[in-house]
């Protein structure tokens, strides 16, 4: 049964919202440096995270103070790759809010073209309560 606290604020949180997140590609984040193969481009977790990132800016308004989301599942297509130097945008549209599920449509660009799409599901959680639970697995 869904916590009464952590139900959405409906008059904030509805299909719509977009949120963007931007980078430039370095060596830090480079398929070479996070280990995802080994060319200099703008490695795939860093585009997962940047897409991540703009889905956390759509909220940035919408949620109660004591409330944060948690990226449950991504499920993207890295289209194109984009060399040092170059800015990427990502850009995220809630699609559609489920209870505490929240899917947005994600997409990443550079300055040339899409690079990256896809959908990125986040659940709503009680910050606090996400924390406890999760520091009770130290021994």
């Amino acid at each position: 049964m869904q916590n009464e606290s952590l139900a959405p604020s409906k008059s904030k949180l509805m299909p719509g919202l977009t949120g963007v997140a931007v980078d430039t590609v370095t060596p830090a984040n480079s398929a070479v440096a996070l280990g995802s193969g080994d060319v200099p481009v703008f490695a795939t977790p860093a585009m997962a995270g940047l897409m991540e990132a703009a889905a956390v800016d759509a909220l940035r308004d919408a949620l109660d103070a004591n409330q944060t989301t948690v990226g449950v599942h991504l499920d993207i297509q890295h289209l194109a790759a984009t060399p040092v130097g170059m800015t990427v945008r990502a850009e995220a549209r809630l699609m559609t809010v489920e209870g505490r599920r929240l899917t947005f449509r994600v997409v990443a660009s550079d300055n040339v073209e899409q690079i990256g799409a896809g959908t990125h599901q986040r659940v709503i959680v009680d910050r606090e309560r996400f924390m406890q639970r999760t520091l009770t697995k130290h021994p």
